[in-house]
């Protein structure tokens, strides 16, 4: 049950980490009448995430229009992410409908640019206080339940009471480890490297990817004039990269069908990456402790949606704890309602990219998926809702659609077969 009101907090709710899942709580929370103290370790009101896609998935726009930041979004030159597809059968390029509305959409946009921006956003919000240099270094704990966090802090060791400790520090989540919440982690059998280029020519200016099975790769025009350019190969590769990473990234690319013309444009930073990545996930709630974004579950970065679902995360947790949090009803039973909503939401999406993970090459329906959407417009909208993640597995593999691409890929047997005498 909720703590007594006499048993005194600092705050209705404590969350450590203020990057996008965090501030996005805060202000929601904040919104909803919830006293927030938002604690991020870092000193720099202006310090952001590296090692990031920096794409928004279009299930993030609802999100950052509740926000407000769409404005401030398309003014600091943030991309619309539309997207093309290479695969075997060729491109997919998904189009809105002749005289239909125009495709969901969110924003490409580095996190130099996003991060700072939703940050300051929180700290304008009243009822929240951003406390910088604040790393937390365990949990106050009553009765089973956490009850607050121990944070370092610039003035020393500092305790912070809370009704409920919020998560929002990542995939190594402190809060998550102090709380001694398992992960259930799924080996990644890709590495990833990225740079980021200016003035990099694309087809028609929009986001590729390439499905090279298993190699991956994609490039993602940005904000100032900057693409984001990543190569996921499978790990068998890795030696090479690892005797000459610049020439095998640059090889790489230069290899891809439709390559970028990476020799004509200015790489503008290092070649970063990491050569293990495993997928995990958390239950994202404990007694008095609920997790949100990467603490919660960590997909595959070459799908692109973490930003996303970090929005979103923050979104059911307000939702569903912030009468609760204020006194006003049971804190547990609106955890649970988070934690079967974040199940419900993610749990096929995870499960079907710990299983591409594994570095197969395409199974037999996504094979018929992926190749009558080669050829077919209505298909290929269908997947760009797929990969924008507004709808889940069963909706993409739905009867109607599965059909659709039966009779797609019929038809074009039925085309190239030769000519019977």
């Amino acid at each position: 049950m909720t703590r007594p009101e006499s048993a005194g907090h600092d705050y209705d709710v404590v969350i450590s980490g203020a990057s996008l899942a965090g501030s996005a709580a805060a202000i929601l929370l904040a919104r909803r009448g919830v006293r927030v103290a938002l604690l991020e370790r870092r000193s720099d009101p202006k310090a952001y995430k590296v090692l990031c896609t920096h794409s928004l998935t279009a299930n993030a726009y609802p999100m950052l229009d509740e926000l407000g930041l769409v404005p401030a979004l398309e003014k600091a030159g943030a991309v619309r992410n539309e997207a093309r597809w290479y695969t075997r059968w060729g491109w997919i390029e998904p189009r809105a409908a002749p005289g239909g509305p125009e495709l969901p959409y969110a924003y490409n946009v580095r996190r130099s640019t996003l991060d700072p921006l939703i940050r300051s956003q929180a700290a304008r919000t009243p009822g929240v206080d951003l406390l910088l240099g604040h790393r937390v270094t365990g949990l106050v704990q009553e009765a089973g339940r956490t009850v607050g966090v121990c944070a370092s802090t610039p003035q020393g060791e500092r305790e912070i009471r809370a009704r409920l400790v919020v998560g929002a520090d990542g995939k190594e989540s402190a809060v998550a480890k102090f709380a001694r919440v398992p992960a259930r982690q799924y080996e990644n059998g890709r590495f990833g490297y990225l740079a980021h280029f200016r003035d990099l020519p694309l087809h028609g200016g929009i986001a590729q990817a390439w499905f090279l099975e298993p190699d991956m790769a994609y490039a993602f025009p940005n904000d100032d004039g900057v693409t984001v350019l990543a190569v996921l190969p499978d790990k068998k590769r890795l030696p090479a990269f690892r005797e000459d990473l610049e020439g095998s990234f640059l090889d790489f690319v230069r290899a891809l069908p439709d390559a970028p013309p990476i020799d004509s444009a200015e790489r503008v930073s290092k070649i970063i990456g990491s050569v293990d990545y495993p997928l995990h996930s958390r239950k994202p709630t404990a007694p008095g402790v609920a997790l949100i974004g990467d603490a919660a579950l960590t997909g595959d970065p070459l799908w692109g949606v973490g930003c996303g679902w970090a929005l979103q995360s923050a979104q059911w947790l307000a939702d569903a704890v912030a009468s609760a949090a204020t006194g006003r009803g049971d804190l547990d039973k609106s955890l649970v309602a988070y934690a079967r909503r974040h199940r419900r939401r993610l749990l096929g999406h995870q499960y079907l990219a710990a299983d591409f993970a594994k570095t197969r090459p395409f199974n037999p329906m996504e094979r018929l998926m992926f190749s009558a959407a080669a050829r077919d417009e209505s298909l290929a909208r269908h997947m760009h809702l797929f990969a924008s993640r507004l709808i889940g597995p069963l909706r993409f593999l739905n009867p109607m659609a599965v059909a659709k691409a039966s009779a797609v890929n019929l038809k074009h047997r039925a085309a190239d077969a030769p000519p019977t005498r």
